[in-house]
């Protein structure tokens, strides 16, 4: 018999990928949440990605309404280091960073039992930060977007 941990316990993930436009090599990052993406963790995801990047960036959103307030709370304060572009509405192939939803639930978590949300935790964060080492993986997900890099 199996026993699973209180379904109401939850992840998000928040990522984004990156292409440098001079090496032209794709990165991923991440962050977990132990609640629902906000916002608030957008912000905060956009924030971190720049400390990362350290120079001005263009980010491409889906049209979610988090997004969108996101957005115009840090176009409002920080307008020199973000572009941002919107994908086209009902366009999930379009968004590379789909395919890293995809590999991980189809692929490295899709038959994971975990004990609790720590260990579910653990499973997504090795998953993901083992994609983000794997350049030609990454260099898929854009292809398969249909975006030449």
């Amino acid at each position: 018999m199996h026993s699973s941990w209180d379904r109401h316990d939850r992840l998000s993930v928040i990522a984004g990928m990156a292409l440098s436009p001079v090496r032209r090599r794709p990165r991923l990052y991440f962050q977990v949440h132990a609640q629902n993406i906000r916002s608030e963790q957008v912000v905060h995801f956009l924030t971190s990605l720049r400390r990362h990047l350290r120079r001005k960036f263009i980010s491409v959103l889906d049209r979610s309404s988090v997004h969108r307030k996101a957005v115009r709370v840090l176009l409002e304060s920080h307008p020199d280091w973000l572009g941002v572009e919107g994908l086209p509405a009902y366009a999930p192939d379009l968004n590379p960073t789909e395919r890293v939803w995809g590999h991980s639930k189809d692929g490295d978590v899709a038959n994971f039992i975990s004990d609790d949300v720590a260990d579910l935790h653990q499973a997504v964060t090795t998953s993901l930060e083992a994609m983000g080492s794997e350049t030609h993986l990454l260099r898929s997900f854009f292809r398969h977007a249909g975006l030449e890099i």
